[in-house]
């Protein structure tokens, strides 16, 4: 005769099967897609492979390679840096105070969001395209527009000195999807505390800072976190402005033969691993930057989640 103890233990695995059977998909999916790339790529960084022959253990001689001996992967690096310090700011306070914007708007409110909203649909390299050519030296509609004032436009695209700039003003001008989660985010905020902030006096600023930022804290921890791995991962605008603005589209050289233009300064991290690994066949240190990059990326969250954590008080 089955014991209480031996019950509960039954019941506790069916519980635990019926528990795997949910999560299952999920955590194969993990470990297909996310563990095992993962695991593979650390182990090829110690390998020199090139997917055509069987791999060869070279220690750390990519690692080496990687960390001291190309120039060109600190010139990514710092470039990358630079676009995260740049853009992940800029969108985010520029989505944030567009929703305040036309959440305080009485009329034709959901005409101005989707006239917002609408560049974040285009293509990224359709959106490239067409803003390179709007911001094209001495032909440009916008550089005209400023020579009919008297201004000279500057080089945008096609100056290492502006390249940055611009690439940041195309990021701000899509700015419509993390714009429309800050529009539902301030609308959660309970206007009671807006009315109970006001009646002890605080002003426009203080409710702002006071009532605003912590209600909607978890949207700006999302933003920034998911701002700061995707501009990690920046690749595609940057890749075809350097190619529109060098006129060499159609070479035959190439997408990567334009890498950087002007003079590398557009040139980031992802852009010098595909490089490396496809351009050169170096696959092994292209897989030491690709763990590299998953543990910078990691470590950025994981101090954003700590400095919000203090931000919003919070002690778990």
């Amino acid at each position: 005769m089955p014991t209480a103890a031996s019950q509960g233990g039954a019941g506790r695995v069916r519980r635990s099967l019926v528990t795997l059977t949910f999560i299952g998909p999920a955590l194969i999916g993990i470990l297909i897609f996310l563990v095992y790339p993962l695991v593979a790529a650390v182990y090829f960084s110690f390998t020199r492979f090139d997917m055509f022959n069987p791999p060869v253990w070279v220690g750390l001689d990519f690692w080496e390679y990687v960390l001291f001996d190309d120039p060109t992967v600190r010139i990514a690096a710092k470039n990358t840096l630079v676009f995260v310090l740049l853009m992940v700011p800029a969108r985010t306070v520029g989505a944030l105070l567009t929703a305040m914007l036309l959440n305080a708007m009485k009329r034709s409110r959901s005409i101005y969001r989707t006239l917002y909203y609408l560049p974040a649909l285009a293509p990224p390299v359709t959106a490239t395209i067409a803003f390179v050519l709007l911001l094209k030296p001495g032909t440009g509609p916008v550089n005209t527009l400023l020579a009919q004032f008297g201004l000279e436009g500057p080089g945008w695209f096609n100056d290492p000195d502006w390249a940055k700039a611009s690439l940041t003003l195309l990021a701000l001008w899509g700015v419509g999807d993390l714009m429309i989660i800050f529009v539902a985010a301030l609308l959660d905020v309970p206007q009671a505390l807006y009315e109970a902030a006001s009646l002890d006096g605080a002003g426009r600023w203080h409710r702002f800072r006071y009532v605003t930022l912590p209600t909607i804290s978890p949207v700006l921890l999302f933003a920034t976190i998911t701002g700061v791995i995707g501009t990690f991962n920046y690749f595609t605008q940057a890749a075809v402005a350097g190619s529109v603005a060098s006129g060499q589209v159609t070479s035959g050289s190439g997408i990567a033969g334009t890498f950087g233009y002007p003079e590398n300064s557009t040139l980031t991290y992802p852009m010098r691993l595909y490089s490396i690994g496809f351009g050169n066949n170096l696959f092994g240190a292209a897989n030491v930057m690709a763990v590299i990059l998953f543990v910078v990326s990691m470590t950025a969250t994981i101090i954003l989640l700590r400095r919000f954590k203090t931000f919003s008080g919070g002690d778990s």
